[in-house]
C-alpha cells in the first residue's frame, strides 16, 4: 500500500499541509517538538482510526481550533513500483476522518462513512517503531497485549469481534463481584445463574483469542529474533515467551477454580485480560539487565518482526512503515545495521523522523530509491533538497 498524497488541517500543531509524498522513502527533520511525530501521527490515524499518542480524539484538535480534518489518498504498490507507475496504472482510495468538539468523528472511504470503524482495521497496515515502545519493556501487561492485539487485527477480522465480546463478557461479570464485594455476604448477593453466563463468554471468546495469539507469537520468535541478531550483530542472546491463564487449563475451570477470591476483591483475576509477554536477555528479564541501546535494539526488532509478518499474511499487502526518532539512544554499529534493513528490497514506503540530518544522508547513500526531504519547522511543513 503506499501512501501518495496527505493533506492535513488543524492536526495538532499543524495548521495546515498538502503533501505529496514519495512512494519509497518520505524523510522529516526538524528540532525536538516542531511537529514531526505529529505528521506520523496522522498516517498512523488513517490506518488504525485513533492516534498513537492519545485515546481522546478531541486533544488532536489544535487548541485554537473547534474540529480537524485528514485524508489521505491510497494506491496499491509494489516494490518496483515509481511514482509514474502509480499515477497511471493504480485506482486511488481516499480515507479521511472529520472531528469536531463535543462530536462523534466521522471516518470515510472513497466518501462513505464506515458503520464499524473495526471495518476499516486491516485494510492499510502498518508498523511504526517509536520513543514510547520502551513501554513494551518497562510498562505493564496491558501495553504487551496491546502490542499482540493491534497486529493480529491487521489480518484476522474476526479477531476484533472475539475480544469485542470477551471484553463485555468481562465487564458483566467485574460488575456482578464488585457489588458481591461490597454486600455483607457475597455468597448471596450476586445471581449465580448470570454469573455462570459470563462466565461461559468469557471462556469461550478467550480460548478463541488465546489460539490467535499463541499462533502469531509462535511465528514472530524466530523473525524477531533474526532482526535482533542482524541489529546488534550477534553480540547477546534474545528470548520471547507468551503467558497465559489459559495454559494452566480450560479457561472456564481456570475461571471458576478461584471464584471465591475474585468475589472477595470485586474483580476478575483470571482470564486471557491478564495475558502477557516475557521478554528476555540471555536468561534475565531484559527490563533488569537491558542498557538503553539493548532495550531500543530489542522494540525495533520486535516492530520490524511485525512488520515482515504483516506482509506475509494472504492479503500480501506491503504495510507502511514509520520510524520515528529511531536512531536515538543507538550506537553507531546498530544505526548502520538498521539503515541496511530498511534501505533494502524487502520494505516498501517508509516515513522517518529524525533531528540529525546525517542519519538521513546515510540511509540516502545506501538506496537508489526514490525519496522525498521534508523540513518540519513550528507545525509548517516544506520540501527540502539534497
Amino acid at each position: 500500500m503506499i501512501l501518495r498524497k496527505l493533506s492535513i488541517l488543524n492536526y495538532k500543531n499543524i495548521r495546515e499541509a498538502e503533501l505529496e509524498l514519495s512512494p519509497k522513502v518520505n524523510c522529516f527533520i526538524g528540532a525536538n517538538g516542531v511537529g514531526k511525530t505529529n505528521v506520523l501521527d496522522v498516517v498512523y490515524y488513517l490506518s488504525f482510526c485513533r492516534s498513537a499518542s492519545t485515546s481522546v480524539d478531541s486533544q488532536v484538535i489544535h487548541h485554537d481550533e473547534a474540529f480537524c480534518m485528514i485524508e489521505g489518498e491510497y494506491v496499491h504498490g509494489n516494490e518496483d513500483s515509481n511514482p509514474s507507475t502509480l499515477q497511471s496504472f493504480n485506482p486511488s482510495m481516499m480515507i479521511s476522518c472529520g472531528m469536531k468538539r463535543g462530536q462523534k468523528k466521522l471516518f470515510k472511504r472513497d466518501k462513505k462513512v464506515y458503520k464499524r470503524l473495526s471495518e476499516h482495521i486491516g485494510l492499510i497496515p502498518l508498523v511504526m517503531v517509536s520513543p514510547a515502545d520502551s513501554l513494551l519493556v518497562e510498562g505493564g501487561g496491558e501495553e504487551r497485549r496491546k502490542l499482540m492485539d493491534m497486529v493480529i487485527a491487521q489480518y484476522d477480522r474476526q479477531y476484533m469481534d472475539h475480544l469485542v465480546r470477551y471484553n463485555n463478557a468481562l465487564l458483566q461479570r467485574n460488575t456482578l463481584l464488585k457489588a458481591a464485594s461490597a454486600a455483607n455476604d457475597p455468597s448471596v448477593s450476586y445471581d449465580p445463574a448470570l454469573m455462570d453466563l459470563w462466565e461461559e463468554q468469557m471462556a469461550a471468546e478467550g480460548e478463541q483469542l488465546y489460539q490467535c495469539r499463541t499462533a502469531f507469537v509462535e511465528e514472530l520468535i524466530p523473525i524477531f529474533q533474526e532482526y535482533y541478531q542482524l541489529i546488534s550483530q550477534d553480540r547477546e542472546r534474545v528470548g520471547l515467551r507468551y503467558v497465559s491463564h489459559c495454559q494452566r487449563g480450560p479457561l472456564l475451570d481456570v475461571i471458576r477454580r478461584d471464584r471465591h477470591k475474585d468475589l472477595a476483591v470485586g474483580y476478575s483475576l483470571h482470564g486471557i485480560h491478564r495475558d502477557d509477554l516475557e521478554f528476555t536477555l540471555g536468561d534475565h528479564p531484559m527490563r533488569r539487565e537491558g542498557s538503553q541501546g539493548q532495550l531500543k535494539t530489542y522494540v525495533t526488532s520486535l516492530k520490524l518482526a511485525q512488520f515482515d509478518f504483516l506482509k506475509r499474511t494472504p492479503s500480501q499487502t506491503t504495510p507502511l512503515l514509520l520510524l520515528d526518532d529511531i536512531f536515538d539512544k543507538l550506537d553507531a554499529n546498530r544505526v548502520e545495521q538498521i539503515v541496511r534493513l530498511v534501505s533494502g528490497d524487502g520494505f516498501g514506503q517508509i516515513f522517518i523522523t529524525d533531528t540529525n540530518r546525517e542519519h538521513l544522508d546515510q540511509i540516502l547513500s545506501h538506496t537508489a530509491l526514490d525519496y522525498k526531504i521534508f523540513h518540519v519547522e513550528n507545525g509548517v511543513i516544506s520540501t527540502n533538497t539534497l
